[in-house]
């Protein structure tokens, strides 16, 4: 998840000196010139399919046309338009151009004879926001401790990429990723990277579209390993998704067809967004729990591009061949508490509300009552939504892949962010700079306070090794996860391996009984 709106710094990390000789490229369709950072070979703002405007609006990436001469690749590209959640609008409508659809590349040798692993970062931001030119997201330091190649790249989000929208395909948003990943095949070898050894990882939003590729047919064959973090757990039906859609566009007082929306202004679409977000809850009487979730944009679970949910479709045994590192963090929700100003406020009627609605039936209130007997209603409204958006997700999706017949490996960050006296605990977001090793830069430095600790940069270096780890040979270093022993490691101040620690609510979601040794005291 995007923490909040940083300004994308170009570069950052010092260039290398002058008199070094600029790193040059030709891909398919003509030929780039980075610059060397950091230890890296760093190439930005390419485009990986046409912009999708004009014409193209609403449509299914196009292959991107060819140039001739030498491209400078030394800026990201422009976001895509989004909503106006934590200022994200506002470094869209400033970016100049309309090349939303780019990559990025950090590289630690460049050419065609490397042969390195590839990671293919996708970030999240609720389907609604996400841009890959925040400094958090620079590759540099993960590419070069690990020997890797980095990728980043933009996709459409919001309506632009997931608003179901008559006369337009679906799932804009993931064809997006699905072209990202093609370009990468085509291209990643000029780059140093091997195309038969590429790894799609992401988190929150992110993770969710790792999941959703690894059920899409049209995905199968461009990555060979997948990692997904506090995967989101929002998957629409197409008649929610165009519900949604429809509402967003009466606030235009237009209908939700291509023919009527392609002429609109993409911040008015945005902001159509925002408003039905901003009252989502009005809605509940016909969106049920997705009007509690603050969120009107998700994957669309359409039988097509989509054709089943990754829980159902995994157990089912699509892609067993494709390893997967999944996990999540222990305080999920507590960011989002934060956000939403209600730290310290919640109230017990807050509670009883949030199991009712995203507890799993039935009696949800009882089971974590049982399960968690000490804990105040603050503790049980972040357990459930915890749970319900991000937590059981992930441990679903590693027992679904294990069903199928494929291997999983499981972990949990415990870790407390020290940032902002050490509310925010193991939170929601906290482990992407970790992973990347972003530690003093962006809104990164909320969650770290006055600077990351000796400790902090020990449990990156940690993490990142994990990460390349699985990403150069599919080890990331502790046990695969299986029903039994349910092996998971624990990303504490000093990272160990044990039994899934959330033991209580597993039990509650696969409906099982409780027993002395499982209740949570305190």
């Amino acid at each position: 998840m995007i923490l909040g709106a940083s300004e994308p710094a170009e570069p950052s990390e010092p260039s290398e000196p002058s008199d070094v000789e600029p790193p040059e490229v030709r891909t398919a369709v003509g030929a780039v010139r980075g610059r060397r950072e950091a230890g890296v070979a760093v190439f930005r703002g390419i485009p990986f399919a046409e912009p999708p405007v004009g014409a193209l609006r609403f449509a299914a990436p196009r292959p991107v046309r060819g140039w001739d001469g030498v491209r400078p690749a030394l800026v990201y590209g422009p976001p895509p338009p989004q909503g106006g959640a934590l200022g994200m609008a506002d470094l869209a409508r400033g970016a100049v151009g309309d090349d939303w659809l780019t990559v990025n590349v950090w590289s630690p040798d460049p050419g065609p004879g490397a042969g390195l692993a590839v990671m293919v970062w996708i970030q999240g931001g609720a389907y609604t926001v996400g841009m890959s030119g925040l400094p958090e997201y620079d590759g540099a330091r993960l590419a070069r401790d690990g020997d890797v190649v980095v990728v980043t790249f933009n996709y459409r989000v919001g309506f632009e990429g997931f608003g179901l929208i008559e006369g337009a395909p679906v799932n804009r948003g993931l064809l997006d990723q699905i072209a990202a990943l093609m370009w990468v095949r085509d291209n990643i070898r000029a780059f140093g990277g091997d195309p038969d050894r590429v790894t799609v990882f992401g988190q929150s939003a992110g993770g969710g579209s790792v999941a959703a590729l690894s059920a899409m047919p049209r995905a199968a064959g461009l990555f060979g390993r997948a990692v997904a973090q506090s995967v989101q757990g929002t998957f629409f039906t197409p008649e929610l998704a165009a519900d949604v859609a429809a509402t967003c566009a009466a606030e235009l007082g237009l209908r939700s067809t291509a023919a009527e929306l392609s002429e609109v202004e993409p911040e008015l679409l945005s902001a159509a967004g925002d408003a039905v977000a901003a009252g989502i809850t009005r809605w509940a009487g016909r969106w049920g729990r997705a009007a509690h979730g603050a969120t009107p944009f998700a994957p669309v679970v359409d039988g097509d591009t989509l054709p089943a949910t990754p829980w159902r479709a995994l157990a089912d045994g699509v892609g067993r061949d494709v390893p997967l590192l999944v996990g999540h963090t222990r305080d999920e929700q507590r960011l989002l508490t934060v956000l939403d100003g209600l730290l310290g406020e919640v109230t017990e009627e807050q509670a009883a509300t949030a199991l009712d609605v995203f507890g799993p039936e039935p009696d949800a209130a009882r089971r974590y009552r049982a399960g968690y007997p000490q804990a105040s209603p603050e503790e049980l409204y972040e357990l459930v939504r915890s749970d319900r958006l991000f937590r059981m997700p992930s441990l679903h999706l590693a027992e679904a892949r294990i069903a199928g017949g494929g291997r999983a490996h499981v972990y949990e960050l415990t870790w407390s962010a020290p940032g902002m006296g050490g509310v925010l605990g193991a939170c929601h977001g906290l482990d992407v700079p970790l992973v990347f090793g972003n530690l003093d830069r962006g809104q990164p430095a909320l969650l770290f306070g006055d600077g990351p600790t000796e400790e902090a940069r020990a449990l990156s270096a940690h993490m990142r090794a994990s990460w390349t780890a699985f990403a150069r040979d599919g080890d990331p270093g502790w046990p695969a996860y299986e029903p039994t022993s349910r092996a998971t490691r624990v990303f504490a101040d000093v990272p160990t391996v044990a039994a899934y620690p959330e033991e209580a609510s597993r039990r509650i979601w696969a409906g099982e009984p409780m027993s002395a040794s499982t209740v949570v005291a305190g």
